[in-house]
């Protein structure tokens, strides 16, 4: 059986889905700094503000960080997503 390795957004996301903390706020530093994909403070914000949910101090610092680079509309569009992936998941 052929084995291929997995890139790190690729790792996060299936530890996400299992609602790891760590890997929702890892998402979310991937996302600002654009880590192996485009800059993205909407989809950022929504990793920090689930992994905020789950208990990260960090992510809820660096959730606040983000905001002040946002307008309102990003910010709601940040949270609808948010709400999305938590009815998804």
């Amino acid at each position: 059986m052929a084995r291929r390795e997995m890139d790190p957004l690729e790792q996060c996301q299936m530890a996400a889905q299992a609602g790891a903390p760590e890997a929702l706020y890892d998402l979310g530093i991937i996302y600002a700094t654009g880590k192996g994909v485009d800059v993205d403070f909407i989809n950022a914000h929504k990793w920090f503000n689930l992994a905020a949910m789950r208990g990260s101090h960090a992510a809820r610092s660096s959730r606040a960080a983000i905001a002040a680079e946002m307008d309102t509309s990003q910010i709601a569009e940040a949270q609808r997503l948010a709400r999305e992936w938590l009815s998804a998941h």
